[in-house]
C-alpha cells in the first residue's frame, strides 16, 4: 500500500478503502490511475460513457477486467448517461438508450460488478403534463435492463440526479418493490444541489429501496463533487437516519481529483460516518 501523508492512520485508511468504492471514469482508470488503484487497493466504480464504449475494443476491456480480478478488487459500474432518456416519449431516443445499456451489460459480464448505477433521469420541466407516460416508458426500459443485469450477474441501482422531489422517482421504484434486481442509489450531492425538499423527505419515501449511496458535497448551488464537510450537506444526520432503512449499502465516493479522494477518506474517518 502506498498512501499519501494524511491525518488518517494507515490501518484506518485500509479499513475505509476496503469499505468503499471510488468512482473513476474508465479512460482515466486505464490510462492514468490503474497503478494508483492497484497500489492502494482501491475498489473502483468504473464510469463508462459513449466515447469509451465506442473507442475501446473488447480485448481492451477484457485485459483491464482481468487485471482488476487478479487484484481481487470489488467492482461497481456507472452507466453512460449523456443524452440518454430511459423514459423518453420519443421511441427512437429510448432505442439509443437501450443500445447503450446493452453495450454496458455486455461488459458487466467481463468485470462482474456488484452493482451498476444508472440515472433514472426524471426532470419535471422536460416531462410536464407527460409524467405518466414517462413512468410507463421508464418501467418498460428498466424491466428490459433488469433482465440484462440478471444475465450479467449484477443489479441496477437507480440514481437521483435532477429530480426535485421523490414523487415520480419513488413511483418508479415502487413498481420494482420485491424485485432484487433494481434498487436505489441515493446521491447526497444531487439531493443537496437539486432537490426542493430535505433528504428526510427522500428517505421516508424511498429509504426501503436504497442499496447504494453516492457520497459527495456542495454548498447547494451546484454539483461540485466536494469531499464531505467541504459543503453543507448534513452527513452525520443522514448516516444516522439511513440506518433506519438499510444495513449495508454500497458506499461510493465521487471525487473529481486525487487530492479530493484523500480528503474524502479523511472526512469519513474524522466524522466516523462508517462506524456502527
Amino acid at each position: 500500500m502506498q498512501f499519501p501523508v494524511t491525518s488518517v492512520h494507515p490501518e484506518q485508511m485500509v479499513a475505509i478503502l476496503n469499505h468503499v468504492q471510488i468512482n473513476m471514469p474508465y479512460r482515466l482508470l486505464k490510462e492514468k490511475y490503474l497503478s494508483l488503484v492497484l497500489d492502494n487497493g482501491i475498489n473502483p466504480e468504473i464510469g463508462f460513457d459513449c466515447f469509451v464504449l465506442d473507442h475501446y475494443d473488447k480485448e481492451d476491456f477484457q485485459r483491464t477486467a482481468d487485471i482488476l480480478a487478479d487484484a481481487e478488487l470489488k467492482i461497481t459500474f456507472h452507466s453512460p448517461f449523456y443524452d440518454l432518456r430511459p423514459g423518453a416519449l420519443d421511441p427512437k431516443v429510448r432505442e439509443i438508450t437501450i443500445y447503450r445499456f446493452e453495450q454496458l451489460f455486455e461488459l458487466a459480464g467481463m468485470f462482474k460488478p456488484d452493482a451498476v448505477v444508472c440515472h433514472a433521469a426524471f426532470e419535471h420541466r422536460f416531462y410536464a403534463s407527460h409524467e405518466e407516460e414517462w413512468l410507463e416508458n421508464s418501467i418498460k426500459t428498466w424491466e428490459y435492463a433488469a433482465d440484462l443485469a440478471q444475465k450479467a450477474g449484477t443489479i441496477i441501482t437507480l440514481e437521483n440526479t435532477f429530480e426535485e422531489r421523490p414523487d415520480y422517482f419513488g413511483r418508479l421504484l415502487d413498481r420494482f418493490k420485491g424485485d432484487s434486481r433494481i434498487k436505489c442509489c441515493f446521491d447526497t450531492g444531487h439531493c443537496n444541489a437539486f432537490s426542493d425538499v430535505p433528504f428526510q423527505t427522500w428517505t421516508e419515501r424511498i429509504g426501503w429501496s436504497i442499496g447504494q449511496i453516492h457520497v459527495h458535497d456542495n454548498d447547494g448551488s451546484g454539483d461540485m463533487h466536494l469531499p464531505p464537510g467541504k459543503g453543507n450537506f448534513p452527513f452525520t444526520d443522514f448516516f444516522r437516519n439511513i440506518k433506519k432503512y438499510v444495513d449495508t449499502p454500497i458506499i461510493t465516493l465521487e471525487p473529481h481529483t486525487e487530492g479530493d479522494l484523500w480528503e474524502a477518506i479523511a472526512a469519513l474517518s474524522s466524522m466516523k460516518l462508517l462506524e456502527d
